[in-house]
């Protein structure tokens, strides 16, 4: 069963990455601040720019992983007082 759950899900991302198309979208103020500050200091902007995609792309899972480690400390603390 395990053997077979490791194949589905290989086999799933293979046909996610498989399935991808590539797209050009940004948000409308991303767009702005790109062209606007390319003039300027093109650097300095785009490091900005990937600073906050990191940051945002962050937040999630740093809260996954602080409400998983509650749950496993509460479910630890519920098997030892039965």
């Amino acid at each position: 069963m395990k053997t077979f759950k490791i194949l589905a899900l290989t086999a799933s991302l293979f046909l996610m990455a498989a399935l991808t198309t590539p797209s050009n979208a940004q948000c409308s103020m991303c767009r702005a601040v790109a062209e606007s500050g390319f003039k300027d200091d093109a650097t300095r902007v785009g490091r900005g720019l990937n600073s906050g995609i990191l940051y945002l792309l962050a937040t999630p899972y740093l809260l996954g992983g602080v409400a998983f480690f509650i749950w496993r400390k509460n479910r630890k603390k519920n098997t030892q007082t039965i």
